[in-house]
């Protein structure tokens, strides 16, 4: 019997084993995977000193796993049953008009969210699309990746109108997709990407004049508004050997009469005061709220953390994103937004919880329906 027990364990390892290197096989085959930074480009990251050993650095020491191992806790997330993880329906979606899009005036700023940490902004008369992950399926083996709680989104990438710019805050599948950018790439004017990820786009076919990389603290300058590349607290990759090659990045939009900002993934940090100080107050902050745990506290904020960032960069409004389409972590779905409302209200932050494809419009009334409960 014991020498059963250990052949069966010994086949089990092989056949796990085959699994790992066909997956890998796979995935290293798929275009998901996207490009590599040239040694030129490798050496131009050198010389901003966060690029170090092949590896782009946070401000702060920051570990991916301050826990358990990465094996323990895909083995948790695999076969621990958490209450409430999905919703028992799709979550109520109001379909975006894309005529709608098309017109606006110079002054307005409206925020759209579809999910997770995708975002349209409407802000000094442009199209702003923030990490705009808009399929319902994710990365090369969908069959290993979550699943999105939505069979459709508020709008469809074909759908949307001409886009001036794409901000990418860093190359994880649920934010950088494959899909999306092959159906939105062509109405793009440009795609600004944190330093390495123009690799990515360029390998999918996006030309090379569309798309710049910034280095934190790089902006560039559009008619009307001013777009900035900010500190995060993060990490990148979208393979098993590539981790930190490419870097990572919140956003700062800036028009003369107003201010967003978008988080983009990323744990808590004294970056959040300085980009208040030196580029706040915001009208209205996109703050990462979601997928967190004790395994990964520097990489991901916990909702009250989300809302001390708020406070931090000076927002007048919080719009709480990185929830509402996927389950990533160990909490119920709808956690986040319930921490974090009853967080803001102990600040007396305003917070905003549009349904998905719900514009927010500045100057309007908040949506404050607590439609997740």
């Amino acid at each position: 019997m014991r020498r059963l027990v250990k052949l069966t364990g010994r086949l089990a390892l092989v056949l796990l084993a085959v699994l790992v290197v066909a997956g890998v096989a796979f995935a290293n085959l798929s275009p998901e995977l996207g490009g590599k930074p040239t040694k030129a480009e490798r050496a131009a990251y050198a010389r901003t000193g966060r690029y170090v050993d092949g590896e782009f650095r946070n401000l702060e020491p920051t570990e991916v796993m301050t826990g358990g191992s990465t094996f323990s806790v895909l083995w948790s997330f695999l076969f621990t049953k958490v209450p409430n993880a999905a919703p028992a329906a799709p979550l109520p979606t109001q379909p975006l008009d894309s005529l709608s899009i098309t017109r606006k005036t110079p002054d307005l700023v409206r925020v759209t969210w579809f999910g997770h940490s995708a975002s349209l902004v409407e802000i000094g008369g442009k199209n702003i699309l923030f990490d705009p992950m808009l399929s319902v399926k994710m990365g090369p083996l969908s069959w290993v990746t979550p699943k999105r709680y939505n069979p459709s989104l508020a709008i469809t990438a074909e759908q949307l109108p001409a886009i001036d710019a794409v901000l990418i805050s860093h190359d994880h599948y649920d934010h950088l997709d494959y899909q999306t950018i092959l159906r939105l790439k062509d109405k793009v004017a440009h795609f600004y990407v944190p330093l390495g990820v123009g690799a990515h786009l360029r390998a999918w076919g996006v030309e090379a004049s569309r798309v710049q990389e910034l280095n934190w603290q790089d902006s560039v300058q559009l008619p009307s508004l001013t777009i900035v590349s900010t500190p995060a607290r993060h990490f990148s990759g979208r393979g098993l050997t590539n981790r930190n090659s490419t870097s990572w990045s919140s956003w700062v939009l800036k028009t003369p009469t107003h201010r967003v900002f978008y988080s983009g993934d990323g744990g808590y940090g004294q970056h959040f005061r300085a980009i208040g100080q030196q580029h706040g107050p915001f009208d209205l902050a996109l703050l990462e709220c979601g997928q967190y745990d004790a395994n990964w506290a520097q990489i991901h904020m916990l909702p009250e953390q989300s809302v001390q960032a708020a406070l931090d960069v000076r927002a007048r409004t919080m719009l709480p994103v990185h929830w509402g389409a996927f389950t990533e972590a160990h909490h119920a779905w709808n956690e986040p937004v319930r921490r974090a409302t009853a967080a803001a209200a102990l600040h007396q932050l305003p917070i905003t919880t549009p349904e998905l494809g719900q514009p927010i419009t500045l100057g309007q009334p908040l949506p404050q329906l607590r439609w997740w409960e």
